[in-house]
């Protein structure tokens, strides 16, 4: 008897050692901010936290103010909920707070990939050069050929002037990611298959497929990233994985034509600094989800808020008709596609102002950062909090901004000239406590870590919307039913998703 009890109070003691040396213990030091450590230790919040993100983040400001620090999952984070401070996160040197040791444990858990070093800075370069500027030219034009193909292969063949009933989400996110996984990843050799229009019907098939095996994938993703997968789902999220490396392999992207210079030029890179190529297989599943996870969703939003404001939906009509007017096209039976490029989608006013209302209703991003070193957080206010090293600090722009009711008066009504002044253009001016905010909305994130596809994915967007005003006839199956809520699953993920599916019908004019 006497050694079991030796053995307990051994283990006991282990156990309290080792939730000492994991932080479970930790006290708050003078010049910290108020810390919340949780009900759990170790492990602290972090179930309320995944349970719903925005709904734990709003209590823990209610109780604690602008900063705080709570434990999740033996990290412990400090949340930036005043957007006046946001700056001290992201104008900070990489050498205190820095996203990449974040972003390396993310990538490899989900997507099994192991980044090389200067990762972060090749991934600039190359979206800098292919998606912005020139290059977001060329990228633009690619994305308007398959639009078109995957939209409107049989306009003026009278075979889709029948209704069809699906869901929006479903059909929005189908078309976007399709379009965008052939502009980047490029199309079915003709030369392989011996004429285009085969060589077409190949693309929009077996994109198709792809996206059929994407949406499994982006399903479990939430869990995957907590890390939190069922026995069953790890093995579907192997199979996932596989299939996706194999289907976007080095080796399978030779044979392909008009692949993009941004997936490309990466592969290069990857190549001459040594990579082996299952690890550059890799990168590419994570270079088809960071570009097409968040614009589909982005796109049922969008076309669902227009389609549930008839203000909205006249105004962006009629911007779109007068551009067609004044680029000198028209859609008429027999006639040319029209063709939008990215000078014509500079000229939008009216639907850019549209697409920000709808990413700041929509889009849901937590901005996470490593902390390196010892460090010193200055507020707007002017206090400062001290943070230690191996800390996280995070901001969570949509309950700290975007929602909030002194920055956007009635901040859950979609109002689709929001970001509009009365002269038509942009409105940057929003304030807080009668001080201007430099960061009122942050769908892409902020800084040197901004999301670098942010012009080519809105672009992606209003070619969509575009071509759905331009070509259909559509309406919702039911127009009283209400727009579904977010599904708080996926706080945190960048685009958000519904709770359900609205049914539409729409048709080809001719």
């Amino acid at each position: 008897m006497g050694n079991l009890l030796q053995i307990l109070l051994a283990l006991f003691i282990s156990v309290i050692g080792a939730l000492y040396l994991l932080g479970s213990f930790r006290r708050r030091r003078a010049g910290e901010p108020p810390l919340d450590r949780g009900p759990i230790p170790w492990f602290g919040h972090v179930l309320e936290f995944r349970k719903d993100t925005a709904k734990f983040l709003q209590r823990m400001k209610e109780k604690h103010g602008d900063i705080f620090t709570v434990q999740l999952g033996g990290f412990y984070f400090h949340f930036i909920t005043d957007p006046l401070s946001f700056g001290s996160v992201v104008k900070e040197a990489r050498t205190k707070l820095d996203f990449s040791k974040f972003a390396e444990q993310l990538v490899a858990r989900v997507f099994g990939y192991h980044s090389m070093e200067s990762e972060h800075k090749v991934l600039q370069a190359s979206s800098t050069k292919h998606l912005m500027g020139d290059g977001l030219v060329v990228m633009t034009q690619a994305m308007m050929s398959n639009l078109q193909n995957l939209m409107l292969h049989s306009v003026g063949s009278g075979d889709d002037k029948q209704w069809q009933e699906t869901g929006l989400f479903a059909y929005s996110y189908n078309i976007v990611f399709r379009a965008g996984y052939l502009a980047l990843f490029g199309n079915e050799s003709v030369k392989c298959i011996g004429t285009l229009q085969k060589a077409k019907e190949i693309d929009r098939q077996h994109s198709d497929e792809l996206f059929k095996e994407f949406r499994k994938y982006d399903q479990l993703f939430p869990n995957l990233a907590y890390g939190v997968l069922g026995p069953n789902e790890k093995m579907e999220a192997e199979r996932l994985k596989r299939l996706f490396w194999s289907t976007l392999s080095v080796e399978k992207m030779r044979s392909r034509d008009n692949i993009s210079g941004w997936v490309s030029d990466q592969q290069q890179v990857r190549d001459e600094q040594g990579m082996q190529e299952f690890m550059q297989d890799r990168f590419m599943f994570l270079l088809l989800w960071a570009s097409q996870g968040n614009t589909g969703p982005a796109a049922f939003w969008l076309l669902l808020y227009l389609m549930k404001h008839p203000d909205a939906m006249n105004a962006v009509t009629k911007e779109v008709e007068e551009i067609l007017r004044e680029t000198g096209q028209e859609v008429k039976r027999g006639g040319p596609l029209i063709d939008l490029t990215r000078d014509i989608l500079l000229k939008t006013p009216i639907l850019d102002s549209a697409v920000e209302e709808t990413l700041r209703l929509t889009a849901a991003p937590v901005l996470t950062r490593a902390v390196l070193q010892d460090m010193t957080i200055n507020m707007a206010s002017g206090q400062e909090y001290k943070i230690r090293k191996g800390d996280r600090v995070a901001v969570f722009p949509y309950i700290a901004v975007q929602g909030a009711p002194e920055v956007y008066p009635d901040p859950y009504t979609f109002k689709y000239d929001r970001f509009l002044m009365a002269d038509g253009s942009k409105k940057t001016d929003f304030y807080k406590g009668g001080k201007k905010l430099k960061y009122y909305n942050m769908p892409w994130g902020a800084g040197t870590t901004m999301c670098p596809g942010r012009f080519f994915a809105t672009n992606e967007l209003k070619q969509f919307v575009f071509l759905m005003l331009s070509y259909f006839d559509f309406e919702l199956k039911n127009p009283n039913e209400e727009i579904p809520g977010i599904d708080i699953r996926r706080w945190g993920f960048g685009s958000m998703q519904p709770t359900k599916d609205v049914q539409f019908r729409y048709r080809l004019r001719f």
